[in-house]
């Protein structure tokens, strides 16, 4: 008899079957796994039904990540027989020994069910990697009265910390690590914490949704684990082409589109939330920083872009949430 059982939910949208099929494959291997929930985001083919333990839910319309795990986590935490609902992105292949480790690792935490998660390792994230050696979470989370990641007080605080990292020795990485909140991908909760912190937020739609989320455990009085030795990796390479820097130019600006939009509006939004705890110190950082790319959007005349960002700030800041229209973008 199986000590645990856990319940795999995956999200996933467009034409990308040579993704997922590697990692139900996989996941379907593991012993512990009694059913896989896939959510088809409108997909743009039929998902096929490979094997009796997977259950694909059919959208006739993108719900977006949001949607489409709040829909995923609760058809599992209501029709499937299992103590874990491990959330995996369509291009998340976890190691072979992936979630015995996991489990292994539950084990090892005094906790209760429903005050602890885990999370596994990318050792493509800087972010993740540093962390995982030691590295203090809130250098990167959280930063009290950011904008959009601006702060003039950090500026050569970060400076700082950049040249520092150059010289700084590697260190092994820990047993495990605590972290304030994580993307969907790779994380493992408990159906009691699941009862506890509810569902994501549908009203997000798409990005930010998982911090929103995730962030819900470590408000309950919960601990999420980011656990290095179990491994997943992001088999979707294409994912990693990075904007090429240029002078006088802004990524948001220059990239402005509807996952922009979502990025900014809901990244304003969840840290208006969670981490304004200066008014006037976060409208300093909001006055600056949207100065500085109002002068680059002329520099590099992406005017409507700035427009269109502002607007995006604005909804985040008002609470102005759901599926967005597209003059918005």
């Amino acid at each position: 008899m199986l000590k645990y059982k856990v319940c795999v939910t995956i999200v996933t949208y467009g034409d990308r079957w040579r993704f997922l099929e590697q990692v139900i494959k996989r996941v379907l291997s593991f012993d512990q796994v009694v059913n896989t929930v896939v959510v088809n985001n409108a997909s743009s083919y039929d998902i096929p039904n490979i094997a009796a333990n997977v259950t694909v839910l059919n959208n006739t319309v993108n719900e977006g990540s949001a949607g489409g795990y709040n829909q995923g986590i609760t058809y599992a935490f209501e029709n499937v027989d299992c103590d874990f609902i491990w959330l995996l992105d369509d291009d998340n292949l976890p190691d072979e020994g992936c979630l015995d480790k996991l489990l292994f690792q539950w084990d090892t935490i005094s906790s209760a069910n429903s005050k602890k998660a885990l999370f596994c390792f990318r050792d493509d994230r800087v972010t993740h990697i540093n962390i995982a050696r030691g590295e203090n979470p809130y250098r990167y989370y959280l930063v009290k009265n950011n904008f959009l990641g601006f702060h003039v007080g950090r500026i050569l605080y970060n400076q700082y910390y950049k040249l520092a990292d150059r010289f700084k020795k590697k260190l092994p990485y820990k047993e495990r690590v605590a972290m304030p909140y994580v993307p969907y991908g790779g994380l493992l909760l408990h159906k009691q914490l699941v009862a506890d912190i509810g569902y994501p937020n549908k009203e997000l739609f798409l990005y930010v949704d998982d911090s929103e989320y995730s962030y819900r455990i470590t408000q309950h009085g919960g601990t999420i684990w980011l656990v290095p030795a179990c491994k997943i990796v992001d088999i979707d390479k294409s994912q990693g082409i990075n904007y090429k820097k240029r002078l006088f130019h802004s990524q948001l600006l220059d990239q402005w589109n509807f996952r922009t939009y979502y990025h900014v509006r809901n990244r304003v939004y969840f840290y208006s939330q969670v981490a304004i705890q200066n008014k006037f110190m976060f409208k300093i950082n909001k006055a600056l920083y949207l100065a500085f790319l109002r002068i680059i959007s002329v520099l590099s005349s992406k005017r409507m872009a700035y427009k269109k960002l502002v607007n995006a700030v604005n909804d985040g800041l008002n609470g102005n949430l759901g599926i967005a229209k597209p003059d918005k973008f």
